[in-house]
């Protein structure tokens, strides 16, 4: 158990460094909860993962509340939907498989990628005026969306988020993964009454995850302000890149 612990802690270290900056850390945690544990039912150990990656994500959120002019508002409205969303994914996964989704989000990923590649000043131009009814129209839909693909699948769920508040609200990378951060959290709290409501989580190895997600946080989110966007939107293109290949390899290799 001591060298299970050992191997979950440092993905677990790795996954919050790589959220705090621009989310996907579960491209890491996950398959690596997965690996280490294959005893225990698939539901048990997606349950598992989402306490270190609530630690985490809430510390990562908590730190850029501080430096981020935040739109309490709006996240409001839409940390309350993507809750009941993402109990709602975390439910159906319970009874229907998601891979069916994958290769839809494989090339909606793939665009992405090449849309941000391509657009050099892509999160990191001056922010537009949009309208409120607007703002929270798109915050509604997204956070329904999200929320519930967050909790079905799960990878790449901050990456969407900061995607969103940079095209639809003009954000740049670094307030777009502040506002990411939180209602991530709000995410993570939703399939967490799930799956703990479901017996689903194995807390002798949560909490030691937590304890090394949260560590990985609070480094990732220090280095993210003080490098600010350029620094962000690197990061943001290879977690993408890597999200591609995760379903890539789900979609054509793994049987």
């Amino acid at each position: 158990m001591t060298q299970e612990i050992i191997i979950l802690c440092t993905a677990a270290f790795a996954a919050g460094f790589i959220d705090a900056i621009v989310g996907g850390g579960g491209l890491v945690q996950t398959p690596a909860t997965l690996i280490t544990l294959p005893q225990y039912p698939v539901a048990s150990l997606l349950g598992t993962t989402k306490i270190p990656s609530l630690t985490g994500t809430s510390i990562a959120a908590f730190q850029y509340a501080f430096k981020v002019n935040i739109r309490w508002k709006l996240l409001a409205v839409m940390c309350s939907i993507a809750l009941l969303a993402a109990y709602a994914g975390s439910l159906t996964v319970a009874h229907v498989s998601n891979a069916f989704m994958k290769p839809l989000f494989f090339v909606i990923l793939i665009l992405v990628f090449i849309y941000t590649y391509t657009k050099k000043d892509f999160g990191l131009a001056v922010e537009r005026s949009v309208s409120a009814i607007k703002e929270y129209a798109w915050g509604s839909i997204m956070a329904l969306l999200l929320g519930f693909y967050d909790g079905f699948i799960g990878p790449g769920t901050g990456s969407f988020f900061i995607l969103f508040f940079i095209s639809m609200l003009g954000f740049d990378f670094l307030k777009a993964s502040a506002h990411a951060k939180l209602v991530n959290v709000s995410t993570n709290i939703g399939s967490i009454l799930f799956f703990s409501r479901s017996g689903h989580i194995l807390y002798q190895y949560a909490i030691p995850m937590a304890l090394c997600n949260f560590t990985g946080s609070v480094i990732g989110a220090r280095l993210a302000i003080l490098k600010g966007n350029k620094f962000i939107r690197v990061f943001f293109l290879l977690v993408i890149t890597a999200t591609i290949i995760r379903f890539g390899y789900d979609i054509f290799v793994k049987k």
